[in-house]
């Protein structure tokens, strides 16, 4: 087997690196029509979806996206696991609605996370695996739902430009 060419990592001239996600957007894998990726750039080159992903926005500081590489030596397999968690303020009967929905059938979900840097990370192949609905205890508690995703892949997410993003959001 030949393993590609190693490459730099170089210390980059951004202003800062800000932590957090902004935006989740969320279709059923099998909503995606045509998906392609760069494998060089490591960019989604190309992506259409129908119906379009829908969105889901939640307060800053809330949110995130963790991907854990899963490398065992002794059998030679590596993958990625992929998990994704956002706090939806306010518990309403839509909100209960649409995360059951999410939920229904263990369904296979494609995410596109905007991060705080302004990046669009690519995720396939996730499931709702936890959406705990809490009250709060004190009145300056607030309610919320505690949404997790979870999936593995054999690759990092891909980044996705806006331009591709805005064509396959609601």
């Amino acid at each position: 087997m030949a393993c590609s060419v190693l490459q730099n990592i170089l210390k980059g001239c951004e202003p800062s690196n800000a932590g957090g996600i902004f935006n989740v957007y969320i279709n059923d894998s099998s909503n995606v029509t045509y998906f392609s990726a760069s494998a060089s750039t490591h960019n989604v080159i190309g992506l259409t979806a129908s119906p379009d992903f829908v969105t889901f926005e939640f307060n800053r500081n809330v949110g995130n996206a963790l991907t854990s590489p899963k490398i065992d030596l002794i059998n030679g397999s590596t993958y990625y696991e992929n998990t994704i968690t956002v706090v939806l303020a306010r518990r309403e009967a839509s909100k209960s609605r649409a995360l059951q929905v999410l939920g229904e059938g263990q369904r296979f979900l494609d995410m596109i996370v905007k991060d705080a840097n302004g990046v669009n990370w690519y995720y396939q192949n996730m499931q709702l695996t936890g959406g705990d609905e809490d009250s709060g205890t004190a009145f300056a508690d607030g309610s919320k739902y505690t949404v997790t995703f979870v999936g593995q892949a054999t690759n990092r997410p891909y980044a996705v430009s806006q331009a591709l993003v805005d064509g396959v959001i609601a």
